[in-house]
């Protein structure tokens, strides 16, 4: 089995131990350089297929690294751990292709989580293009994959920074709606991408998606429990067995409970997704 190399840059020991955890030591060698500057050095040297950046450095400076390192190795997947971050901060990092960006405190679920998509999925590091971005206002395209889904909801998370638990209920809002697009728009193909529309206003969220699929009516997607009579709120389930399809089908209804306005264009192959967000609570986040 080939031979793989990761690097920690300045861990603490919380981070080191979660991402030796997450390696497996017959196939990853494991380097720890105690910052940016012999992180740069190492990877002049050897191709570092993951690295996971200081926790004790800025977004700023964590992006220069990977635009240097990047220089040398194109692919290799930095995991950006920040202690100062903006939403500029979180955007440049998606142009320059970072895997994931977390700012502090972030959850060691969602480390453990980014490892492991950056260390078992194919090398498709170019699954999320910035068409143009701003704070207030991003266009991106998304490849037709669920990890690179999962990579740009946590990537918009950082981008939106928004109060609990309001965070939570945009996020799992935008992913269903954004696995539907990739699911049953772009049917899974890599070569399809799915167009995001981000936008955050000053007391509103507003997310449009669109997908490549020829889109449908909500009052024909029966696989689906936002179809489902009255009197049978499982009906789907069963009609999702008898077609082969994967477990599911909550996901419009999830999203019309967690968010203010969910609007279909005319085809069905675009929504907008709107959260209006409390003003008080702004003030205190």
């Amino acid at each position: 089995m080939t031979e793989k190399h990761a690097l920690i840059v300045g861990a603490n020991q919380e981070v080191e131990t979660l991402v030796l955890k997450a390696l497996q030591p017959d196939i990853w060698v494991v380097m720890s350089v105690p910052d940016n500057l012999a992180a740069l050095a190492v990877a002049r040297a050897t191709a570092f297929h993951l690295i996971v950046s200081s926790d004790k450095t800025s977004g700023q400076e964590d992006i220069e690294l990977l635009r240097q390192i990047r220089r040398l190795h194109p692919h290799t997947r930095l995991i950006i751990l920040a202690a100062d971050s903006t939403p500029a901060d979180v955007i440049a990092s998606m142009r320059e292709r970072a895997f994931s960006y977390l700012s502090k405190p972030f959850s060691f679920d969602t480390l453990a989580e980014m490892i492991r998509m950056a260390t078992e999925g194919p090398c498709w590091d170019d699954g999320i293009e910035v068409v143009s971005g701003t704070p207030e206002l991003i266009r991106v395209l998304v490849r037709c994959d669920v990890n690179a889904a999962d990579r740009l909801v946590h990537f918009l998370n950082e981008v939106a920074e928004l109060p609990d638990p309001e965070r939570s209920q945009v996020a799992t809002a935008f992913r269903e709606l954004l696995l539907n697009a990739i699911e049953h728009g772009g049917r899974l193909d890599p070569n399809q991408y799915v167009e995001i529309e981000y936008v955050r206003a000053r007391h509103m969220i507003a997310c449009h998606i669109t997908d490549p699929g020829l889109g449908f009516r909500l009052d024909e997607i029966h696989h689906a429990a936002i179809a489902n009579p009255a009197d049978d709120p499982m009906r789907h389930v069963a009609l999702r067995e008898e077609e082969g399809m994967r477990p599911g089908g909550f996901g419009v209804l999830l999203a019309r409970q967690l968010v203010d306005e969910l609007i279909y264009g005319q085809d069905g192959n675009e929504v907008l997704l709107v959260k209006y967000l409390d003003p008080a609570k702004l003030k205190s986040a």
